[in-house]
């Protein structure tokens, strides 16, 4: 069960540290150029990978009148589905130079295909996996066709009730798909903190016998850190290159400082878990000497009998233990005991 996986050489697993993806998406904001500087940054930042999202309008959606096409309420308020992916596509043409600048930074960059044609796309650029969007995640025949590449997956689970997760499981590994991820996600944009229900990620990991993570939406670092604790081996969040670069998906982005923070923070969450395991951790040893123990705290002569007056439980730590208080009380002394002396056994007749 949840054996580790590998993408572009790198383990994924409990027993290694987070696997941390920064989601450029469409803060790029229609800029090649910021797009390679987003690239940079989280590789300066100690993110494990960079994903982006492959499609065009035109492949997403229609460019159609109807109301049901046009977004109302929201960040996205005002927009058609159309207007909004034409803001926010990566440009095809974009994918070979930014697959080129990754290579040069030495960072990881795949992406979510949204149609079979992103997904040949991606395989002439040689992408080291794939992510399904929660979004996609009941897209069948997508997830079919992206994991017959037999690359690792990354499937994100938002909005998606148990037999969905279940079918997507099943159509990935029943087409070759050998490594699997599953995150938890809350689509909405950005998530409440407190709708976070992050013990879901358990549940994934024990249901569907995969990996588990979290795709998180919320505000801060908060729900990741967390996450982590809960078993979650790859994090990922939006990022942006700054405040001021803007995007569609800045409202719930991280900026540089707080993606640098994501990455220390779920490390050392990840080291804090440790083993489990009752027994002294190493940098509890020199520490012993200051636990309590028995001593005398007033001078005893041979044969003198050991009372509370004379006998304490006190730091530090080389005397008897104080569980044997009551057991010495009432004893004679076998030799003359000073103030200050750790009680033995062989101090006591």
């Amino acid at each position: 069960m949840n054996n580790d996986i590998k993408i572009a050489g790198r383990l994924i697993g409990p027993q290694h540290p987070p696997y941390i993806i920064a989601e450029m998406s469409a803060n790029h904001n229609g800029s090649l150029e910021l797009a390679k500087q987003t690239l940079s940054m989280a590789k300066a930042c100690g993110a494990d990978a960079v994903k982006m999202q492959s499609y065009t309008a035109d492949t997403i959606t229609l460019d159609c009148d109807h109301d049901e096409f046009q977004i109302k309420g929201g960040l996205w308020d005002g927009y058609s589905l159309h207007q909004l992916y034409r803001w926010a596509q990566t440009p095809f043409e974009w994918h070979k130079p930014l697959f080129d600048h990754a290579r040069k930074e030495g960072i990881t960059l795949f992406s979510s295909p949204f149609d079979c044609s992103a997904i040949d796309l991606l395989e002439d650029l040689n992408a080291p996996a794939y992510k399904i969007a929660s979004f996609e995640a009941i897209d069948l025949p997508l997830i079919r066709y992206a994991a017959q590449t037999g690359k690792p997956m990354i499937i994100s689970t938002g909005m998606a009730n148990e037999t969905e997760i279940a079918e997507a499981v099943a159509t990935a590994r029943d087409n070759g798909c050998r490594e699997l991820v599953l995150l938890h996600c809350i689509s909405a944009y950005p998530a409440p903190i407190e709708q976070s229900h992050l013990r879901t990620i358990p549940t994934l990991a024990t249901r569907y016998q995969t990996l588990a993570g979290l795709s998180d939406h919320s505000l801060t670092n908060t729900a990741a850190i967390a996450a982590v604790a809960l078993g979650a081996c790859v994090i990922e969040k939006h990022v942006m290159l700054s405040e001021d670069s803007g995007g569609p998906d800045a409202a719930f982005s991280l900026t540089p400082p707080a993606l640098s923070a994501l990455c220390e923070q779920t490390h050392a969450a990840w080291q804090a878990l440790g083993e489990s395991a009752l027994t002294i951790r190493e940098a509890e040893s020199s520490n012993r000497q200051f636990r309590r123990s028995l001593y005398v705290c007033e001078d005893i002569a041979p044969g003198e009998p050991l009372t509370p007056n004379n006998v304490r439980s006190i730091r530090p730590g080389f005397g008897l233990a104080p569980k044997h208080y009551d057991a010495v009380l009432g004893k004679r002394a076998t030799r003359a005991l000073t103030k200050g002396t750790p009680l033995s056994w062989e101090d006591i007749d």
